[in-house]
C-alpha cells in the first residue's frame, strides 16, 4: 500500500479517535496506530499488553470503523463483565459506531439483536464468554458470526491461559472460534495484567504471525502503600479514620462477600457513604451502585473482585482489606484508581486470615483425574443428555466445579453440551496432570511473591511490574519515587479510640443467621432416597455465632476448627458469645438435641450440657452415629450425595428416659454448618418424632 494511502488512514484513525474522546486534539500513540494498522491495513492478528488507561478500547473502535468503511462484518467483542459492556457501549455510541450485547441479562434482546446483525445494522456485538458455551449460540449463531464479523476482539485476554490470575473455562472457547475464522479476519487480544508466560501463552493460541505490542505497565498516578495493623478491628478503625481522607471516590476491596456487607455497615454507621457490592448484589442494583460511583455520588463501594475488570471511571482511591492471592491479581485491581487524573490513593491493608481465605480459593483447583473419569463413564452410560443436576447425584463435586469441568471437558474434545445438559463424545482424552501440578505451583508461588510485597523495603511499583515481566528497552523498572518505600507517600497507621472502640464492638457482636434448606435436591429416587420436592419438616430459622471468613469471632472459630486442633469444651470467649446470641434471638425451647461428632465429641457435648443449664431444658437425645463407615465429610461437596451420607450415617436416638418430643420446641446443636443437610436430615427425623419445631444453633457457619 502506498504510503500516501497510509497517511490518509492513518489521518481517518485519528480523526474517528477525536469522535470517540470528545476532543480535538488528540493523537494516536505510535503503538496504537501499529495495532490498528495490523488490523486494518494488514488484517493480521494482534496481542497488545498495555497498561489500564493505555487506551485499548480505542484501538479496536477505530479499527472497527475503519474496517466497516471498506465493507467488513461487524466487530465481535468477547467481554468478560457487565460492567465493561455498559461503559463500552456507552463509548461506542459517543463515535457513532451501533453496538449491542448478548448476554445473560437481556435474554428477551436476543432475537431482536440477531434480526438486527441480519439487516447490517450493528457495527459492534458484545458478547459474554459464557454465550460461547451456550448449545443454541454455539451451534446456531457462533458460525454465522464467524463466518461474517470483521474482526474478532478477546478483551482481558489473559483469561484465556491457564496461568491467567482470572482463567474463565469459557474463554477456553474462543480456541474454536478463531479456529473457525476464515483467512483474513484480523484478530484483537488485549489485557492489561499479562507477565511472559501468559503473553507467550496467549499469542500462542491466537497463531503465527502474531503482532505482539507490549508497553510498560508503569502507572504514574499510583501512589502505593501498605499498612500493616495487627487486628481486625484496627483495619476497620483505620479505614473509618482515613477514608474521608482518601482523594475523590474510589473502592474497597474485601476478600468474601460476608465481609463487604459488615465493613459497608460498620463504615455507615461511622457517616460514610458507602455501599456493599459483589456477585450477590441484584443486577439492576449493581449498575446503579456502578454509575453512582463512576459520577462521584458515593465515597466508595465496598466491593469482591467482582467489581473488577472493565469498570471504567475516574477514580481517586482503591484500598485493599486485605490482600489477594497475587501481585498479578492486586494489580489489577488496583488498575482501577488513577484513570485520568494525575494522583491516586493505593493502600493494602493485609489481615491474618487471606492465607485461609487464599486456601479456601485453592481447594476450587481442577478435580482429580478419578473424578474426571468418573464423570466422563457416567455420561458414556447413560447415554442420553444429563443436566448437571442429575450428575451431581452420581458425582460427588459440587455443582459449581462441576460445571466448570465440564466446560474444560467441552472444549477438550470429551464432553458436549446440549439441549437438556451434557453427553460424553467417546473421544479419548488425557488427564494432563502435568500441567494441572505447574497451576497449582505457580499459584503457590504467586502467594508467597504477594506475602514478599508485604514486607519489601524495595520500590512497590518496581515490584509489582517486575511480577509482570515488565522489562522496557531491556531495562528493568526503576524506583517509581511516588510509593512509601521510595519517599513519595507517608501513611498513618493511627486510629483513634472512638473508630477502634465502634469496630470492637461492632465484630464482638455475634450472630448469624442459619437459613433452613427448603427444597430436597433433584434426583434422590435414582440414588435410593424418596424424597423430592419442597421440604416439609424443615427445620426453622437458626442461628450460628459467626461465618468463619467473619472478621471477629471468624478468627477464633477458625482457630478452633483449624485442623491439628484438639478437641476439649468450648472456650470461653464462644460461650459468651452463644450467650449473646440467644440473649438477641430469644428461642423458645423446651428440649436440647445434639448432633453426634466423631472428631470433636467433647466440644458439642459440652456446649448442649451447657446450653442445658442455662435454659433450664434437658438433652433429649442425640442424632447419634450410627453407620461410622461413612466418613464424616462424604458428600459435603455435592448436595444429593451429601443426604445419602446423612441418611445412612446418622439416626435420632432419644436420651434414656427422656419423655416423647411431642410438641417440643427443640434446640439442635451442632458445631459447625457446612453444607446444612446434616441439620436438615436431622430436624426432618424429629419433626417425625414429634417436635413441634426445630431451630438449630451452632458455633460457625462456611457459608
Amino acid at each position: 500500500m502506498p504510503s500516501t494511502t497510509v497517511t490518509d488512514v492513518r489521518d481517518r484513525a485519528e480523526g474517528h479517535l477525536r469522535a470517540l474522546v470528545g476532543r480535538d486534539d488528540v493523537v494516536l500513540y505510535d503503538d496504537q496506530w501499529a495495532a490498528i494498522s495490523a488490523l486494518a491495513v494488514d488484517k493480521r492478528r494482534s496481542l497488545v499488553v498495555q497498561r489500564t488507561g493505555w487506551g485499548k478500547s480505542a484501538v479496536y473502535f477505530v479499527a472497527t470503523l475503519l474496517l466497516r468503511e471498506q465493507g467488513a462484518g461487524p466487530t465481535v467483542i468477547v467481554s468478560p463483565l457487565l460492567a465493561l459492556m455498559r461503559n463500552q457501549i456507552a463509548a461506542a455510541e459517543r463515535a457513532g459506531i451501533r453496538a449491542v450485547t448478548i448476554n445473560s441479562t437481556n435474554m428477551e434482546q436476543w432475537e431482536p439483536v440477531h434480526d438486527q446483525i441480519r439487516a447490517g445494522e450493528v457495527d459492534v456485538l458484545l458478547v459474554s464468554p459464557e454465550r460461547l458455551n451456550n448449545p443454541g449460540f454455539r451451534d446456531e449463531v457462533l458460525p454465522k458470526l464467524a463466518a461474517t464479523c470483521g474482526l474478532l476482539v478477546v478483551d482481558e485476554a489473559h483469561c484465556i491461559s491457564d496461568w491467567g490470575h482470572d482463567f474463565r473455562p469459557d474463554y477456553r472457547r474462543i480456541r474454536t472460534l478463531l479456529g473457525d475464522l476464515p483467512d483474513g479476519v484480523p484478530v484483537l487480544a488485549t489485557t492489561a495484567t499479562a507477565n511472559a508466560r501468559v503473553t507467550a501463552d496467549v499469542a500462542e493460541q491466537l497463531g503465527d504471525d502474531v503482532l505482539v505490542l507490549r508497553g510498560s505497565l508503569d502507572r504514574e498516578s499510583l501512589r502505593l502503600g501498605v499498612v500493616r495493623l495487627k487486628t481486625a478491628e484496627q483495619r476497620l478503625a483505620w479505614l473509618a479514620d482515613h477514608l474521608a481522607e482518601q482523594p475523590g471516590s474510589g473502592i474497597v476491596y474485601c476478600l468474601t462477600v460476608a465481609a463487604t456487607q459488615e465493613v459497608a455497615g460498620y463504615l455507615r454507621s461511622r457517616g460514610h457513604d458507602v455501599h456493599a457490592y459483589s456477585g450477590q448484589t441484584d443486577t439492576t442494583e449493581r449498575s446503579v451502585l456502578e454509575a453512582d460511583l463512576a459520577a462521584g455520588r458515593v465515597k466508595a463501594l465496598v466491593a469482591t473482585s467482582a467489581l473488577g475488570m472493565g469498570f471504567d471511571a475516574t477514580l481517586g482511591f482503591v484500598v485493599n482489606l486485605g490482600a489477594p492471592q497475587s501481585p498479578v491479581a492486586y494489580y489489577q485491581q488496583v488498575g482501577r484508581a488513577g484513570r485520568g487524573i494525575d494522583e491516586a490513593s493505593v493502600v493494602l491493608l493485609p489481615a491474618t486470615e487471606d492465607r485461609d481465605i487464599w486456601a479456601y480459593f485453592a481447594s476450587l483447583a481442577f478435580p482429580r483425574e478419578q473424578l474426571v473419569r468418573q464423570t466422563l463413564e457416567v455420561l458414556a452410560e447413560e447415554g442420553r443428555p444429563m443436566s448437571t443436576a442429575a450428575l451431581e447425584t452420581r458425582v460427588e463435586l459440587s455443582r459449581t466445579r462441576l460445571e466448570t469441568m465440564l466446560k474444560v471437558l467441552d472444549v477438550d474434545g470429551a464432553a458436549r453440551r446440549v439441549q437438556g445438559g451434557w453427553t460424553a463424545t467417546g473421544q479419548p482424552w488425557v488427564y494432563d496432570a502435568d500441567r494441572y501440578a505447574r497451576v497449582a505451583e505457580a499459584r503457590e508461588r504467586e502467594q508467597q511473591a504477594m506475602l514478599d510485597y508485604l514486607v519489601t523495603d524495595q520500590c512497590r511499583m518496581a515490584f509489582l511490574r517486575a511480577q509482570l515481566d515488565d522489562v522496557v528497552d531491556g531495562e528493568q523498572p526503576r524506583p517509581c519515587g511516588r510509593c512509601d518505600n521510595c519517599g513519595g507517600v507517608t501513611l498513618s497507621d493511627s486510629v483513634s479510640d472512638a473508630a477502634l472502640g465502634a469496630a470492637a464492638e461492632r465484630l464482638a457482636r455475634p450472630g448469624v443467621v442459619v437459613a433452613p434448606r427448603k427444597m430436597w435436591p433433584t434426583g434422590l429416587a435414582t440414588i435410593g432416597l424418596d424424597l423430592k420436592g419442597k421440604i416439609a419438616e424443615a427445620a426453622e430459622e437458626g442461628r450460628a455465632v459467626a461465618r468463619l471468613t467473619d472478621l471477629g469471632h471468624g478468627q477464633a472459630l477458625r482457630d478452633l476448627f483449624r485442623e491439628g486442633t484438639g478437641d476439649g469444651p468450648v472456650p470461653v470467649p464462644l460461650v459468651k458469645a452463644v450467650l449473646e446470641v440467644l440473649g438477641d434471638w430469644r428461642p423458645p425451647v423446651s428440649a436440647i438435641a445434639v448432633v453426634d461428632s466423631a472428631t470433636r465429641p467433647t466440644l458439642v457435648r459440652d456446649l448442649a450440657d451447657g446450653l442445658a443449664r442455662y435454659l433450664k431444658a434437658p438433652v433429649a437425645g442425640t442424632f447419634a452415629i450410627v453407620d461410622p463407615s461413612v466418613s464424616p465429610g462424604r458428600g459435603a461437596v455435592n448436595s444429593a450425595q451429601r443426604v445419602v451420607a446423612v441418611s445412612r450415617r446418622y439416626a435420632w436416638q432419644p436420651a434414656p428416659g427422656s419423655p416423647p418430643l411431642a410438641g417440643a420446641e427443640v434446640l439442635l446443636v451442632d458445631d459447625q454448618v457446612v453444607t446444612g443437610w446434616t441439620l436438615t436430615v436431622a430436624a426432618r427425623d424429629l419433626r417425625a418424632a414429634g417436635a413441634a419445631a426445630v431451630r438449630p444453633l451452632v458455633l460457625a457457619t462456611t457459608g
